[in-house]
Order: C-alpha cells, then sequence, then structure tokens
C-alpha cells in the first residue's frame, strides 16, 4: 500500500525554533534529546500540516517564538497522486490570533481539502491521562479520530454547540422567545443525531478492526442519543431529543446549560479479552490499549484514503514492557506508514538501528545521531 511521506519540512520562529529546515530520510524517524529541547514541538508542527489544531490544541497565540510577532510551518509531502505542499502559520500582516492555510500556494477553501492530501494520527503522553480525567477530553479524542474519516462531522459537532450556545443565552436572559427557541432546538436535534451516528460508526468500524499484538480494545461511546440511534430510525430520535430539549427548557435554564445533546456523550473503552475497563487497567495496560486504537484508526485510514497517514507517536514507550515494546517497532516495521518517534533516550529504540533515522534535538537545531546509522547502511 502507497504511503504518505513527508520529505521536507520548514519552520520559522516556531515554538523553540527560530528557523528549521529538514529533509527526513527514513520511513522510520527516532527523535532524540532532553526534555524541553524540542522533540515535540516537531511532531506538533508536523501535525498542524494536517486539519485540525495539532497534537496539542494548543491556542494560536502560543505557537509563535518568544519575542517573535508571526509563525509558519512548511511541509512538502510525496502523495499517491504526486507531490503536494501544504504551509500555515499567522498571515505576515494579519493579526496574531488568525491561522491560515496555503495548498501548494493557494488558500484551500476548506480544511477537507486539506484532509484530500495529507492525513496524520498521533499518540501523545497527555493521552495516558485520558481514563483519570473528566469526559471532555475523551469525547475530544473520539471526535479527532471521527473527523479524520468523516471529515463532515466536525461540521456537525460545530453546528450543535453554535445552536446549543445561542439556547442557553436565551434561556439564560429568560426571554420566552418559543418560535426562536424552537428553531434552535430543532438545529440541536439534527446536528446532534448526525454527530452521534458519525461518532458510533467509526466505534463500529474500530472494534472491527484488528489491534495485531496489541490488547484489542472495545469502545462503546455512552451517550442517551446513541442508546435510541441503536433501536430507532434518526428521525425518529431528532423527534424525541427535540421534544426533551422543550421540555428541559426549565431545568436548563436553572443550570446554565443543556442536559441533552453531543455534548454529554463520553467514550469506555476496555480490554476486548478480559473486559477490563482502561479505567481500572494499570498505566502500561491503558497506554498498550491507546496504541491499538491508535494502529486500528492508522489502518483505517490507510483503508478509506488508499494510502497510509502518517504516524506521529510522543514518547510511545513510556510504561511499556520489554514484550510491548518490541512489538509496537515490528508493528511500525511491518506497516507501510511514515512514522516519528520521540524520546529522551536513544537506547530504547536501539531493535530499530539500521531500519530507523536517528536525529538529535538541541540548539534549536537537528544533528544526526551517531548511533542510528543510515537506514540499510
Amino acid at each position: 500500500m502507497p504511503a504518505l511521506r513527508l520529505l521536507r519540512l520548514s519552520l520559522s520562529q516556531f515554538r523553540s525554533y527560530a528557523r528549521l529546515t529538514w529533509q527526513p530520510a527514513g520511513r522510520i524517524v527516532v527523535i532524540a534529546g532532553a526534555n524541553g529541547s524540542g522533540k515535540t514541538n516537531l511532531l506538533e508542527a508536523i501535525s498542524l500540516l494536517v486539519p485540525g489544531r495539532g497534537l496539542r490544541g494548543a491556542r494560536i497565540g502560543d505557537l509563535v517564538r518568544r519575542g517573535a510577532t508571526a509563525w509558519a510551518v512548511n511541509g512538502r509531502f510525496a502523495t499517491p497522486e504526486g507531490p503536494v505542499e501544504i504551509a500555515t502559520g499567522t498571515p505576515p500582516d494579519g493579526p496574531a490570533d488568525r491561522r491560515v492555510f496555503r495548498l501548494d500556494g493557494v488558500a484551500p477553501r476548506s480544511q477537507a481539502e486539506l484532509a484530500a492530501h495529507a492525513a496524520a494520527v498521533w499518540l501523545t503522553p497527555q493521552m495516558d491521562r485520558l481514563f483519570q480525567e473528566g469526559p471532555s477530553g475523551r469525547r475530544r479524542f473520539l471526535d479527532r479520530l471521527t473527523f479524520a474519516l468523516e471529515p463532515g462531522h466536525a461540521r456537525e459537532v460545530a453546528a450543535f454547540d453554535t445552536a446549543m450556545a445561542q439556547r442557553n443565552r436565551l434561556l439564560a436572559e429568560r426571554r420566552d422567545d418559543r418560535a426562536w427557541l424552537a428553531g434552535l432546538e430543532e438545529s440541536m436535534a439534527r446536528h446532534a443525531v448526525a454527530a452521534t451516528a458519525a461518532r458510533m460508526g467509526l466505534v463500529a468500524r474500530l472494534n472491527a478492526t484488528p489491534a495485531g499484538a496489541f490488547p484489542q480494545a472495545r469502545m462503546a461511546l455512552l451517550c442517551p442519543i446513541a442508546a435510541r440511534l441503536a433501536e430507532r430510525p434518526a428521525l425518529e430520535v431528532e423527534d424525541w431529543l427535540r421534544g426533551a430539549l422543550e421540555a428541559g427548557r426549565g431545568a436548563d435554564a436553572a443550570s446554565g446549560s443543556s442536559a441533552l445533546g453531543a455534548h454529554r456523550a463520553d467514550m469506555g473503552l476496555e480490554d476486548a479479552a478480559s473486559g477490563l475497563p482502561a479505567a481500572l487497567a494499570s498505566t502500561g495496560q491503558q497506554k498498550a490499549l491507546l496504541i491499538g486504537v491508535v494502529l486500528a484508526h492508522a489502518a483505517l485510514l490507510a483503508e478509506a484514503r488508499g494510502a497510509a497517514p502518517l504516524l506521529l507517536l510522543d514518547e510511545p514507550v513510556v510504561h511499556l514492557d520489554a514484550g510491548r515494546r518490541a512489538a509496537l517497532f515490528a508493528a511500525l516495521v511491518a506497516g507501510p506508514a511514515q512514522c516519528f518517534m520521540t524520546g529522551t533516550d536513544s537506547d530504547v529504540f536501539a531493535p530499530l538501528r539500521g531500519v530507523a533515522e536517528g536525529v538529535r534535538t538541541g540548539d534549536e537545531g537537528l544533528d544526526a545521531d551517531p548511533a542510528f546509522p543510515a537506514p540499510g547502511a
């Protein structure tokens, strides 16, 4: 299967880098360096070249290097359709909190146009806390996976959020405009059901995709809308939700939020073999389950797009025992995807010597890691 390949990455005033141009040579790249030396910044820069807010979900103003006023990231890719250049950053003459894209030098019509050319999946240390925190983080994780396969999903979620915010404001102001409220509740119901259906589709496809050497995870969408959609037609569920929102206006006005909607969904995850919920698993078991989900999602993307996406794995071997590390390395070597991994100690990636390219971060630049000979050398 063909794979998306990053051929060149250029940074300008981005995070810790004043300027950097890098041409990755390997299909598997190990980026090693001390904490704070810019490893994650490189992965974040790559992640910003695909739709979304990047692997950190950072505010635009936080991406610029201290003392600078504008930043830019540029990537040249090899795709099955030919070379593509994608750039993003703040406009030189525009506000610092605005981000723009360029596709081969031209502003794309939408981020969905970018999605047709480039895709990436990632794993970060922040995901290690996914099962100890509230549902919002798990919901964002699920939505990011869904959006990668269904670009229209982001529009449905955004439209629901907009209608819900307007309804909340009307209720807070005690404005008894029933026609306006009814219209907003109609919009909320329609978009909530569409977003829930997309989430359910993603969950079903992931559960049917083998995780290889990693524990098979069983994902669930915990949501009353999903429970009804599993048994009722979408239009019937829209009618139910619209009626429930109307009946709940008084309680929602008192609480300041909607008790029902796409914003109340949560993601459940458990080991398919043992039934052990991820929330009760050890840190190492949770990490293995998440890696399995990420690799399965990459496989789904490859099947849907006809080309494997980039894999961005930030500190992936932390909390993994030797057996799981070996399984991860074997999966990456066997797969078609170009993969970028980080770690403070390149020795843990020793089994990949001769296969992976190794670089070290420091002094705002990159150097070849002498512990990693050129792949194939």
